[in-house]
């Protein structure tokens, strides 16, 4: 076996050998027959989510095998029913992948399902929670003992010994439970979600939001039309509803920086578009050049917690937050100010968006089903308010100033009818929302451009800055004018000095640049009346 650090019990040794008893005894196993030495293997390593056919259910990987080509790629469901991250290792199912993984393969690996529960009755199945090195000794029903690690440590084992054999971890998030509650599906078994992007993080692995990407889809759906989806019970998938997850699989690997396996899939496979979480984003493109696919939008770490959700456009969250061609937006650094202990910061903004679109474009619908009381939505719109109110590029631009005034229009991007309404009455809409779920709204006035005037940066009180705040001030919530806290700090540094806070043009920022918006924002949660958010910031 691989010494990698990571050590199992005795019971877990024993268990081992009867496996491998078990292969002398027939020759070879079947696993190994099933592997070809000259084309790599994509293995998919779960539970009864992903290999099930008990009661007319099916798993995704039964399905997934046929979006790829059979003559470049060996597709191995090695997923079994009923088993934990525990229990596929300590019944040596495990060291049977490791033992047929060669250099150049992928392992797809999604457990969690079964990783709560008892840890020493019944099934003993259970993981410790968390992704520390805690560790409990028990003795199981049968007399055995065992020393029974985290969720976490079992998940690197694995991700570790497919490193030091060659080949290519990818973790995915689980499968989604039909289950619902105000018309939107649950995103996610407990934290399992949040700790496997943990995990994939510090190990420098890809991580495919699975969650996210399926519950997307439900949502879309609906209700009633996803029961088909279903099979015996509200955890394991028909065929139709493997299928939509396995497809759902796919969408999110082609998300993936890197991808070691473009060139694997089938005919049905190259058919699946890359996983978009900003549908509207990709028919607003004037190009016919190739986008980058989105990945799901952030989603609570910890839903216990109260949460600051950020919406707005670029300039707080840019492409995938993950800073593309050198942009970044404030969203992202402003989370080290805060104590994740404590509060949540979920960036939920989308580049390309005016305050309208998010609206219209399903943003706002989905952050908002999150919100629950006690939370925390700020806003910052503008940029993009000032565009065409309707064309066929992008359609975003709302009605100046903050009246009621509205226009009706044949959407020529869309294609369908719309109202479209002033700046001021989407941020109202906005607040309304928030403070019906209990939550605690805070408007921004949105963040100046590189663009100065007699040694001076150019603000926007008198537009979108001045009505964002006349919006703040009218509905009685926090306003943080972030234009002029921001240009105050570029003209005490000077032109000169400010150039390199910028990327690529006059209003996407550096990551440097993104840190001086992200501290005036901090600046100005610091300085409103009975700060709402002052027990939540870090001591910097």
């Amino acid at each position: 076996m691989l010494q990698t650090g990571f050590r199992i019990s005795a019971s877990a040794f024993i268990g081992l050998a009867v496996v491998g008893l078990c292969f002398a005894l027939t020759g070879t196993s079947i696993a190994q027959q099933e592997v070809r030495p000259n084309i790599p293997t994509l293995f998919v390593v779960g539970d009864s989510t992903a290999r099930n056919n008990a009661n007319g259910a099916q798993g995704w990987a039964d399905p997934f095998k046929d979006y790829f080509d059979a003559a470049k790629v060996t597709v191995l469901n090695r997923a079994m029913a009923g088993r934990s991250s525990r229990t596929f290792i300590t019944e040596g199912r495990w060291d049977t992948v490791v033992h047929d993984m060669k250099a150049g393969d992928v392992v797809l690996l999604q457990m969690g399902h079964n990783d709560g529960g008892p840890i020493d009755t019944g099934r003993a199945r259970a993981s410790l929670p968390g992704l520390g090195e805690e560790t409990r000794d028990v003795t199981k029903a049968d007399g055995s003992k065992e020393t029974v690690h985290t969720y976490g440590w079992y998940m690197r084992k694995m991700a570790v010994e497919t490193k030091a054999k060659g080949a290519t971890p990818i973790m995915l998030s689980l499968t989604v439970r039909n289950l619902w509650k105000d018309g939107k599906v649950e995103r996610g078994s407990g934290n399992y979600r949040e700790q496997i992007a943990e995990l994939a993080k510090t190990q420098n692995i890809e991580f495919v939001d699975v969650t996210n990407i399926i519950a997307d889809r439900y949502d879309a759906l609906g209700q009633e039309p996803v029961k088909a989806m279903f099979g015996p019970d509200y955890v394991h998938t028909s065929p139709q509803g493997a299928d939509l997850n396995a497809t759902s699989v796919v969408a999110g690997l082609k998300t993936l920086k890197d991808l070691p396996f473009s060139n694997w899939f089938s005919e049905k496979g190259l058919a699946v578009a890359p996983y978009s979480a900003t549908p509207a984003i990709a028919t607003m493109q004037t190009t016919n050049a190739p986008q980058k696919a989105q990945r799901p939008l952030p989603v609570p770490a910890d839903p216990a917690l109260p949460s600051l959700f950020l919406i707005g456009d670029s300039t707080v969250r840019n492409g995938q937050g993950d800073g593309a061609n050198g942009q970044w937006g404030w969203g992202e650094p402003i989370a080290t100010y805060f104590d994740a202990a404590k509060i949540n910061v979920v960036n939920r903004a989308v580049g390309g968006l005016s305050s309208r679109t998010y609206l219209t474009g399903g943003f706002w619908t989905d952050t908002l089903a999150m919100v629950k009381p006690g939370d925390f939505v700020m806003m910052q719109f503008g940029h993009n308010d000032a565009s065409a109110i309707n064309d066929d590029a992008r359609a975003r631009g709302t009605i100046r100033g903050t009246n009621e005034e509205s226009q009706a229009i044949d959407n020529l991007l869309t294609h369908k009818p719309e109202v479209v309404h002033s700046y001021g009455w989407y941020l109202r809409k906005f607040i309304a929302d928030a403070k019906a779920k209990g939550a605690t709204a805070i408007v921004c006035s949105p963040i100046p451009r590189k663009s100065w005037r007699d040694g001076k940066v150019n603000r926007n009180a008198d537009s979108y800055g001045g009505w964002a705040k006349e919006v703040a001030t009218s509905e009685k919530v926090a306003f943080i004018p972030l234009n002029d806290l921001i240009a105050t700090r570029y003209d005490a540094l000077g032109a000169e000095q400010v150039e390199p806070l910028f990327h690529g043009d006059s209003t996407h920022t550096s990551m440097e640049g993104a840190k001086i918006n992200a501290a005036s924002v901090v600046e100005g949660i610091q300085g409103l009346p009975n700060n709402p958010l002052a027990p939540y910031l870090l001591t910097k």
